[in-house]
C-alpha cells in the first residue's frame, strides 16, 4: 500500500496528539470509584479507646431518640420534604407511623411522608451498625501542645488501644492519626509521634496496620513538607518490613498559601505530586482557614464566603484527579445546656430548642457541602452524627429519581455509541454518574438492588467501573 507524504505527516501529528491525550488521562483519570467515608470524626488522642467508635454510636443514638423520638419531630425541625402535611397530635402521629410501617416500600414511596420516614429510620440503623465511618486519632488541635513525655506516652497508649480495637473489631472502617504539622517548630514532634505510634502498633499487631489507615498532615503550605513525610514513610516501611506503599496520607487545606502561593498560582497539584501517589485526600480546615483570612472568631463558620472560594479553588485545582475532598467541621455542638434528672419544663424546653437549633445549623452546613460537591466533612462530637446522616440520606434519596433517569439514559446511549468506537470518553463521563450510586450505597442510603433501577445489573454495579460495564456489554453484543 502506498502512503502519501500527507498521510505520513498526519500519522506523526496523530501519534503526538495520542501521547498528549494519554498523558492528560493519567493526570486526570476522573473520580475514583473507591469508597469515600461521608465524614471524619476527630477526637483527642488522650481520649481514644479501643471502643471509642462504638460508644460514639450509642451516644449519638440516645441524642437522636431523646430530641427526636419519631420521624415527624425530625422532619419538622429540619423542614424535610412533606413536613407540612404531617400530623401534630400524638395519636395521629402514632397512627401514621404504624401505617407506614405496614406498607410495602413501593407503596410507602408514594406517600408524602416517605422521605422523612425513610431518612429517620436509616439514621437509626446506621447509628446502630456503623455510626462512625472514619476516625482520626488527633495529636494536633484536639490534643494540644503538651510535654514530650506526655505525648510520647499518649502515642504508645493510643497505638495499643488501636491494636485492641483491631482485634475486637470495634474500630471504624477508615481510621488514622493526625500528627503535628511539619513547620519548623513542630516537625520534630510530629515525626517523633508518628514513629512511636507506628512502631508500637506494628510490634503489637505483628506488622499490620488497619485497613484504610491514613496519616493526616495538617497546615501544609509547601510541597517539601509532603515529600518529607513520603521519605519518612519509606524509612518506616523498610524498618518495619511493610510492603512499599502501604502508608498513605492526606493533607489539609487550611492556609491561604495552599490556595495561592507567592507566584500567584494554586500549588495544590504540586503538593499532590509531592505525595507520589500516597496522598489520597485533601481536607478543608474551616477555622484555621478563616483565621488566616483575618476573619474574627464570631464569624468563623462554614457558611462564610471565603470558605466557598477556597472550596471552588480546590475543586478546580484537583477536579478529575481522583483525590478525595472533604469539607470542614461545624463547631456548634448539639448538646443540651441543662443536665440532670429533675429538670423544670422550662429547662427541658430550652434543651430542645438548643439542640434543635444546633441540628439545623449542622444539617444545613452538611447539605451546603453536598450540593457543592463535597461528599465528606468533619464531625467533632457524637451528638453531631445524626445530622451528618440526616443530610447525607436526604441528599441522596431526594436526588435518586433524577439521577436514576440520567444514568439509565446514558447507559443506553453509551452502549449503542460504543459499538464501533473508543469507549474512554463515555466511560469517563459515565463513571461520574455511576459514582453517585456507589456513594449512596456505601453510606447505606440505598441498596444494590435499588440501584438496578438504572438498568444496570448487580454484577455490573459491583465492578464499580463504567468502563468495564460498557466493555462487557459491547463484548456480549459482539
Amino acid at each position: 500500500m502506498n502512503f502519501s507524504i500527507a498521510d505520513i505527516e498526519k500519522e506523526i501529528l496523530l501519534t503526538s496528539l495520542r501521547t498528549a491525550n494519554r498523558k492528560f488521562q493519567q493526570i486526570y483519570p476522573g473520580d475514583k470509584p473507591d469508597r469515600q467515608a461521608v465524614h471524619t470524626v476527630y477526637g483527642g488522642a488522650n481520649l481514644f479507646k479501643a471502643d471509642t467508635c462504638v460508644r460514639m454510636g450509642e451516644i449519638a443514638l440516645k441524642n437522636l431518640q431523646t430530641y427526636a423520638p419519631d420521624f415527624i419531630t425530625l422532619a419538622n425541625v429540619l423542614k424535610l420534604e412533606g413536613y407540612e402535611e404531617l400530623p401534630d397530635e400524638e395519636k395521629k402521629k402514632d397512627k401514621l407511623i404504624k401505617k407506614l410501617g405496614k406498607m410495602e416500600e413501593s407503596e410507602r414511596k408514594q406517600h408524602p411522608a416517605w422521605l422523612a420516614y425513610t431518612v429517620y429510620n436509616k439514621i437509626i440503623e446506621k447509628l446502630k451498625t456503623e455510626a462512625v465511618e472514619d476516625f482520626r486519632i488527633d495529636f494536633e488541635d484536639g490534643f494540644g501542645n503538651r510535654s514530650d513525655q506526655e505525648e510520647d506516652a499518649t502515642a504508645v497508649h493510643a497505638a495499643n488501644e488501636l491494636s485492641d480495637g483491631m482485634i475486637n473489631k470495634t474500630i471504624s472502617p477508615f481510621i488514622g492519626i493526625r500528627i503535628k504539622p511539619f513547620t519548623e517548630d513542630l516537625v520534630t514532634r510530629g515525626v517523633r509521634t508518628l514513629d512511636i505510634f507506628l512502631t508500637t502498633l506494628l510490634e503489637k499487631t505483628g506488622g499490620k496496620v488497619p485497613d484504610n489507615f491514613i496519616v493526616m498532615l495538617p497546615k501544609v503550605t509547601i510541597p517539601e513538607q509532603v515529600s518529607t513525610l513520603i521519605r519518612l514513610f519509606e524509612i518506616m516501611e523498610k524498618k518495619n518490613n511493610l510492603i512499599p506503599g502501604t502508608l498513605k496520607m492526606e493533607t489539609m487545606v487550611e492556609a491561604t498559601q495552599i490556595i495561592m502561593d507567592d507566584e500567584g498560582k494554586n500549588p495544590l497539584m504540586k503538593i499532590v505530586r509531592a505525595g507520589e501517589g500516597r496522598l489520597i485526600a485533601a481536607h478543608f480546615g474551616t477555622y484555621d482557614y478563616t483565621a488566616s483570612c483575618g476573619i474574627t472568631a464570631k464569624y468563623q463558620t462554614m457558611a462564610h464566603p471565603v470558605c466557598d472560594f477556597a472550596h471552588h479553588m480546590t475543586k478546580v485545582a484537583l477536579g478529575g484527579t481522583g483525590i478525595f475532598l472533604s469539607d470542614g467541621a461545624t463547631n456548634i455542638i448539639p448538646v443540651a445546656p441543662h443536665r440532670g434528672d429533675k429538670l423544670t419544663q422550662k429547662q427541658e424546653k430550652e434543651n430542645r430548642q438548643s439542640v434543635h437549633n444546633a441540628w439545623r445549623i449542622g444539617y444545613n452546613h452538611s447539605m451546603h457541602s453536598l450540593t457543592n460537591g463535597f461528599y465528606q466533612g468533619w464531625d467533632l462530637n457524637p451528638a453531631q452524627l445524626p445530622m451528618r446522616y440526616a443530610a447525607t440520606y436526604n441528599f441522596f434519596l431526594s436526588s435518586m429519581d433524577d439521577a436514576t433517569k440520567r444514568l439509565k439514559i446514558f447507559v443506553d446511549r453509551a452502549a449503542i455509541s460504543t459499538l464501533t468506537g473508543d469507549i474512554f470518553d463515555d466511560a469517563a463521563t459515565g463513571q461520574g454518574l455511576l459514582n453517585f450510586f456507589l456513594k449512596a450505597m456505601n453510606c447505606g442510603a440505598i441498596s444494590e438492588e435499588e440501584a438496578t433501577a438504572t438498568g444496570l445489573t448487580v454484577d455490573e454495579i459491583r465492578t464499580r467501573s463504567f468502563y468495564k460495564i460498557l466493555e462487557g456489554r459491547r463484548n456480549k453484543k459482539g
